[in-house]
């Protein structure tokens, strides 16, 4: 095995020369618990921690380590490294926090490759496939949406839920699978490419560690059955960790997530909702909302049935979503810019007094 078969490449190679980390050793953070990472080099996995330093100057969760990064370590122990820098992030998947405004989550970094994995036999909700799409499109990471569980519907309802997932998603490959009878899997086996790094996005309960054990061909991720009491899934996957299958596809495992929060998706909200925003142009006025304004294209496109309904509303709730956000940020960085000046003249008038 080499580092390139971990995802490295000449890029990292001349940051990691240009910026004099040449005299530390490569690795590849493959878990995450609490500031507690796992780091994987050629040699092994270690346990690692990152240094006083890079813990400093950290202003934001993002200036922190995440699954998926390739950072600068050195060995202070046999089975322990220090991390004193990572490498610049091809791609960020991520999400608005839960429960704090205004800040973002990353959910892995340095992806090629998304499996949005949506089970058919339960809360089904094209919606969610729509939200997951626009983070990955934000991120500019390829998604491919699973169907898992079509071995409890028959062929007319998978053909019914396929038309209705191609009629408002476009140009993005569909794989239905059943895990029990591993129907599909060789399809998502065909999918992953040598090197590359995928990731499993989707909600508790639909199969994603499932998957996860069958690509690997054996029982390596904890499984769980939907709860029958709430029909919801259970928190099986507790944290992020990245594997390597034994074709070389380098994947990584999430916990399910049952919020999906827009951040600043504005790209990722253009590219999922491609024909909303094409027809945006022919509207009367150009700040126009599509709510309320008479001459909207999007409006009478939703009315004439051009475009779907559903597909719409949830445009408008992650467009409101991306707003808030944005304005959150605005807000704090404000505050901040106010702090800033206070404290600068405060010391100057403490200064003068003495």
């Amino acid at each position: 095995m080499t580092l390139e078969d971990l995802g490295y490449n000449l890029e990292l190679e001349n940051y990691r020369k240009n910026q004099n980390l040449d005299s530390f050793g490569v690795g590849r953070v493959i878990s995450e618990h609490k500031e507690r990472y796992v780091v994987k080099t050629l040699e092994k996995e270690y346990d690692a921690e990152i240094v006083g330093n890079l813990r400093f100057t950290a202003n934001h969760r993002a200036d922190f380590p995440a699954v998926g990064d390739w950072v600068a370590i050195s060995e202070y122990d046999d089975n322990k490294v220090l991390i004193h820098a990572f490498f610049p992030r091809k791609t960020i998947i991520e999400r608005q926090a839960v429960g704090k405004q205004g800040e973002k989550q990353i959910i892995a970094t340095n992806i090629d490759y998304a499996f949005i994995v949506q089970a058919v036999d339960r809360d089904f909700n094209i919606n969610r496939i729509e939200r997951y799409l626009t983070i990955c499109n934000t991120s500019n990471v390829k998604p491919i949406i699973i169907l898992n569980k079509i071995d409890l519907i028959n062929d007319n309802e998978l053909s019914e839920l396929l038309r209705k997932v191609q009629e408002r998603v476009k140009q993005v490959p569909i794989i239905p699978i059943s895990n029990t009878s591993q129907k599909g899997l060789e399809k998502v086996e065909e999918t992953i490419k040598k090197s590359k790094t995928y990731c499993l996005l989707g909600s508790s309960g639909v199969g994603k560690s499932t998957l996860l054990n069958n690509l690997l061909g054996k029982q390596l991720m904890k499984t769980n059955a939907i709860s029958s009491s709430t029909n919801k899934g259970r928190h099986v996957t507790s944290h992020r960790e990245l594997l390597i299958l034994e074709n070389g596809g380098i994947l990584i495992d999430n916990p399910g997530m049952r919020e999906v929060g827009i951040a600043d998706a504005k790209d990722g909200l253009e590219l999922t909702f491609s024909k909303i925003i094409e027809l945006s142009k022919d509207c009367k006025f150009k700040d126009c909302t599509h709510t309320t304004e008479v001459g909207c294209a999007v409006l009478k496109a939703v009315q004439s049935g051009e475009i779907d309904n559903s597909s719409y509303q949830n445009f408008l709730k992650m467009e409101r979503e991306k707003e808030h956000f944005e304005s959150t940020v605005a807000e704090k960085r404000k505050k901040d810019k106010d702090f800033g000046k206070m404290m600068k003249n405060f010391k100057k008038s403490n200064y003068k007094k003495y």
